[in-house]
C-alpha cells in the first residue's frame, strides 16, 4: 500500500486480491483451469453468435436475445479472468484503486443487464406461447431493439451508482481483498468509514434488480404452464418445454449465485463460500449457458455443425 492519497481522497491507492489459493501448486492447477474455462467460454458463446448469423432459421426474436446473452458472457468473463491470469502469471496481487473500481463498474454493468435481458427472453417465451398470433407485431425488431436498450439504460444506472456511492468510502487500510476480483462485499469491509448507506443502497437496488425480474419471470411462466397444459399435441408440448427449460435452467443458475452472493446485509466478513459464489457468477454460469441452450436444441446444433464444420447439417 502507497502512502499517497488515493483519488478518493484515502490512503489506499492499491488493493491486493487475495486470489482463490495461496500455495504456488495449487496457483498452478487454478491457471491452468481458469485459462482452460476461459477458451471454452470464450469459444463456445462465440460460436452460437456465429451460428445465430449465419443460419435464417435463427432469425428470430428468441435467438436475438440468446446472441446478446452470449456476448455478455464473453463480457462477463473477460472483465475477471484475463486479469486474474495475468496476476497468477505475474506473482502480483495488486490492483490500482482506480482499476479495482473500473473491474466492479463494468462487472455489475454485464450482470446487471443479464438480470433485465433475461427477463426480455422470459417476455418472449410469454408472447411466443400464450399469444402466437399477435406475436409477430408484439415482438418486432424495433420492440426488440427497445428492450436491450432499456435493459442497457437500467443496468448503466445501477452500475453507475455503486461505483459512485464506493468513491465516497474512506480507505486507510488494510487493503487485502478476500477474492480473486473486485466485488462490493468485499470491498465494504475495507472502509474506514460507514457503510451503512451503501449496504442499504445496495439491498434495495438489488431487490430491485433481481426481484422485480423474478417476479415478471415467474408470472410470465406460470401463464406459459397453463397454456402448454392446453397444448394436446404431444410434440408441441415438448418444443415449448424444451425452450422454456432452457431459459430457467440458467435464470435459477444466475439469480440463485447473485441473491446470495449480494442481499446479505450485515455480513462480518468474506469467506471461501463467496468465492465459490464468484466463481459461478464469473466464470461457470458463462461457460454452461452455450451448453445450456444448444443441448436439446435441434436448430441450434444444426447451426453449429454449419458453422464449425462448414456443411448443413443433414435432416
Amino acid at each position: 500500500m502507497d502512502p499517497g492519497a488515493g483519488t478518493n481522497g484515502t490512503d489506499v491507492t492499491e488493493f491486493i486480491l487475495l486470489g482463490l489459493v495461496e500455495t504456488d501448486k495449487l496457483q498452478s492447477v487454478v491457471f491452468v483451469l481458469f485459462l482452460f474455462a476461459y477458451l471454452v467460454t470464450i469459444w463456445g458463446n462465440l460460436s452460437i453468435l456465429a451460428a445465430i448469423l449465419v443460419e435464417p432459421k435463427l432469425h428470430t426474436p428468441m435467438y436475438f436475445f440468446l446472441g446478446n446473452l452470449s456476448a455478455l458472457d464473453v463480457g462477463c468473463i473477460t472483465v475477471t479472468v484475463p486479469a486474474m491470469l495475468g496476476r497468477l502469471l505475474s506473482h502480483k496481487r495488486t490492483i490500482s484503486y482506480d482499476a479495482c473500481l473500473s473491474q466492479l463498474f463494468f462487472f455489475h454493468l454485464l450482470a446487471g443487464m443479464d438480470c433485465f435481458l433475461l427477463t426480455a427472453m422470459a417476455y418472449d417465451r410469454f408472447l411466443a406461447i400464450c399469444q402466437p398470433l399477435t406475436y409477430s407485431t408484439r415482438m418486432s425488431q424495433m420492440v426488440q431493439w427497445i428492450l436491450v436498450a432499456a435493459s442497457w439504460a437500467c443496468a448503466f444506472t445501477n452500475a453507475l451508482t455503486h461505483t459512485i456511492a464506493l468513491t465516497t468510502l474512506n480507505f486507510c487500510g488494510p487493503n487485502e481483498v478476500n477474492h480473486f476480483y473486485c466485488d462490493l462485499p468485499q470491498l465494504f469491509q475495507l472502509s474506514c468509514s460507514s457503510i451503512q448507506l451503501n449496504e442499504w443502497l445496495l439491498f434495495a437496488v438489488g431487490f430491485l434488480m433481481a426481484g422485480t425480474p423474478v417476479v415478471l419471470i415467474i408470472t410470465s411462466y406460470i401463464h406459459v404452464a397453463a397454456a402448454v397444459l392446453r397444448i394436446r399435441s404431444v410434440e408441441g408440448r415438448k418444443k415449448a418445454l424444451s425452450t422454456c427449460g432452457s431459459h430457467l435452467t440458467v435464470v435459477c443458475l444466475f439469480y440463485g449465485t447473485g441473491i446470495f452472493n449480494y442481499m446479505r446485509l450485515g455480513s462480518e466478513e468474506a469467506s471461501d463460500k463467496d468465492k465459490g459464489v464468484g466463481v459461478f457468477n464469473t466464470v461457470i454460469n458463462p461457460m454452461l449457458n452455450p451448453l445450456i441452450y444448444s443441448l436439446r436444441n435441434p436448430d441450434v446444433q444444426g447451426a453449429l455443425w454449419r458453422v464449425l464444420v462448414g456443411r448443413r447439417l443433414l435432416t
